[in-house]
């Protein structure tokens, strides 16, 4: 072995009851993280980082449908270790390029199978693989994640189960945060996890290129309580029509198994991102770096952007000669206003078309029309869809709408992450890919990774948005808010949905459909353009109201939706957040609380030499009572500035910054 790879794996032998069990060490490039694979009678994973044991002695395995348990006595064949170290370009991301710095071991066992190890300085991951002939069946994986003590996690627990199938919701979830041992028995919880490890320290558990293979939900590990697992859909036997509106194609049946796939391939990556502050967290890129590369080879049609939207407030415009609804009139209106604001897109939501069949428009509606208008004004046309209406006949709705120039579909009501439905989600993203169209994918499970594989999917929902306001009183949304930022943007973005005018305090707030307002102050809204990645960001609320909040909607506007840089500021999971991200030569700095107010210096330093002018809109004297009171200024700053701003009860602050000359 080469001198230069002693300290990325070592090999010792230990004696069991059975013979001789093989230990395997791979570290992190700067030596602080030992993940550790024990192969003997079972196979074993554990992770240190420094004196902190993170993931205790946990059993891996794949059961096939054989009977053949791919981890028992297990028999190592090969090792080969590697180090690697470079970037790669994210066009569509937080950063324009990617640090991809590891150590690697590939483990070879008998039997046609093996395991990749690696060590990032932020977090560890393995996975299967195997090189079997033809087809095989995975009956079932073990993948548990014990831990040493019992800590305190936010679990994401699944609570809106579609019908009697426990695997089918909508992936939203607010975070309960309980010791590991009071995990609710039976119960899911939806990945990414966190753990605090104290001091500090905090252990999200997570997976990444997800493909052909069904998503992981996490449970309780009743054999250490104080443990999690993965747990997995089966394979649907039997569907049908079921659901909200009849829109779910729901599961009535499902096989013995998990999967059908490939006998040679690489199975998912099984990660924990390992972090020694909060902070560190908002920054994270470990889906990125554990995905697959890009597979579209020309990204310049790709446009990121902002995108009116029309659902959430309920098609409510006033003080125009037509009635508003689903209509032609209607959209134009939405298209004028995009245009007047440099709005990229707006989307046709909901009821633009029959449900299950797209090529069917509504009543009142010129698609044709609306699209060349759109056109005409330089503001693209977006599509929402089901799931089950678009896979009816996929080919020809995306080249009937692409040559009448759509610009993308969104997605909703998959609601499932069995290996049919993840292979679906790459089914449509390759072939909307090839029309030039964009997706963004709602009522589905948290990216995997997908977005840097196919750039054209801008957008998941997987997470509980504003949407959620217009009907869920009891929601603590300014929490939930300061948790996702740690927790689920770590899988990748997410449409939240942002953008409320009408802004409540804790006391007044209560839902509304057609004039919905949000929890928390108007700075709280703005924070969240800068802190929220969202590739396709859509604004929330109506025209009329951003019309009468045109200062706010200009702002809103100036802000953009991809970086090419990201510097994480301060931040406490479920208590506040503050980040900063670069564009050209322009930063923008976003920050949000829960409800509690708070004071947050900003440290300036990410800053160039010279002297800049900030635009800053933060919460007004009064926000605490009139959660609309804001204050926009502008100062001169410099680099060794650290200007400290208040933040109301539910409040936030958005700041642009450029050069001065």
């Amino acid at each position: 072995m080469n001198r230069i790879f002693l300290y990325i794996v070592s090999i010792v032998f230990l004696s069991t009851g059975v013979g001789m069990a093989q230990v395997i060490h791979v570290k992190s490039p700067d030596g602080k993280i030992d993940m550790a694979l024990e192969s003997g009678e079972k196979i074993l994973w554990s992770v240190k980082h420094e004196n902190t044991e993170v993931i205790a002695p946990s059993t891996i395995s794949l059961t096939l449908g054989s009977g053949e348990v791919l981890g028992n006595n297990a028999k190592v064949i090969s090792v080969k270790n590697s180090k690697v170290s470079n970037t790669f370009a994210t066009p569509v991301y937080k950063k324009a390029t990617v640090i991809d710095e590891y150590n690697q071991v590939v483990i070879k066992f008998k039997g046609g199978f093996g395991l990749i190890l690696r060590a990032y300085n932020d977090g560890v991951a393995y996975r299967f693989f195997t090189s079997k002939k033809g087809q095989i069946i995975i009956e079932s994986e073990e993948a548990n994640f014990n831990f040493s003590k019992d800590y305190k996690a936010f679990v994401p627990y699944v609570r809106d189960l579609r019908e009697n199938d426990m695997y089918t919701s909508a992936f939203e979830a607010m975070y309960t945060e309980i010791p590991l041992s009071k995990f609710v028995k039976d119960s899911l919880a939806i990945s990414p996890l966190l753990v605090d490890l104290e001091n500090g320290k905090k252990a999200a558990i997570i997976e990444a290129d997800l493909e052909d293979y069904p998503g992981m939900f996490l449970t309780r590990n009743n054999q250490t309580q104080q443990g999690l697992k993965g747990a997995f859909a089966h394979y649907p036997k039997e569907e049908r029509l079921g659901g909200f509106n009849n829109m779910n194609y729901m599961v009535v049946k499902r096989e013995p198994y998990m999967a059908k796939t490939s006998g040679t391939r690489n199975f998912p990556w099984r990660a924990i991102i390992i972090s020694e502050s909060d902070k560190d967290l908002l920054n994270n890129d470990m889906v990125q770096k554990l995905s697959a590369p890009s597979q579209i080879a020309d990204v310049s049609w790709i446009k990121p952007g902002k995108v009116a939207w029309d659902w959430w407030n309920d098609w409510s415009i006033s003080k125009v000669d037509f009635k508003a609804g689903i209509n032609t009139e209607t959209y134009k209106y939405y298209i004028d206003f995009a245009a007047e604001n440099h709005i990229e897109y707006v989307v046709l939501d909901e009821g633009w078309s029959e449900e299950n069949n797209m090529l069917e428009i509504s009543p009142g509606m010129d698609i044709e029309e609306i699209i060349s208008y759109a056109n005409q004004k330089n503001v693209g046309i977006i599509l929402w869809a089901t799931w089950y209406a678009i896979n009816q006949d996929l080919d020809n709705t995306f080249s009937h709408y692409s040559k009448l120039g759509v610009k993308g579909f969104k997605i909703d009501f998959l609601d499932r992450d069995d290996q049919k439905m993840v292979k679906s989600v790459y089914d449509i993203s390759k072939k909307a890919a090839s029309y030039k169209l964009l997706i963004d994918f709602h009522g589905i499970y948290k990216p995997t990774g997908i977005q840097r594989t196919y750039p054209n999917v801008v957008n998941f929902e997987g997470v509980k948005g504003l949407e959620n306001v217009k009907w869920t009183p009891n929601d603590d949304m300014p929490y939930y808010a300061t948790c996702i930022p740690f927790i689920r943007m770590l899988a990748g973005p997410m449409d939240y949905t942002p953008g409320a005018m009408r802004n409540a305090t804790r006391a007044d707030f209560r839902p509304s459909n057609s004039m919905p307002m949000s929890q928390g102050t108007r700075c709280h809204q703005l924070g969240m353009y800068i802190i929220y990645e969202a590739p396709l960001q859509m604004m929330a609320d109506s025209p009329t109201a951003y019309m009468k909040e045109q200062e706010s909607t200009t702002f809103i506007s100036r802000i953009p939706t991809t970086f090419d840089e990201t510097v994480a500021l301060d931040g406490k999971v479920g208590e506040y957040v503050a980040l900063a991200r670069r564009k050209d030569e322009k930063w923008f700095v976003g920050g949000l609380t829960n409800w509690s107010a708070r004071e947050i210096s900003i440290d300036l330093s990410f800053l160039g030499e010279g002297t800049y002018l900030a635009e800053i809109f933060k919460d007004g004297v009064n926000a605490d009572k009139d959660p609309t009171d804001y204050k926009r200024e502008i100062i001169k700053v410099v680099s060794t500035d650290k200007p400290v701003i208040s933040m109301a009860n539910g409040g936030g602050f958005a700041i642009i910054i450029r050069p001065e000359k």
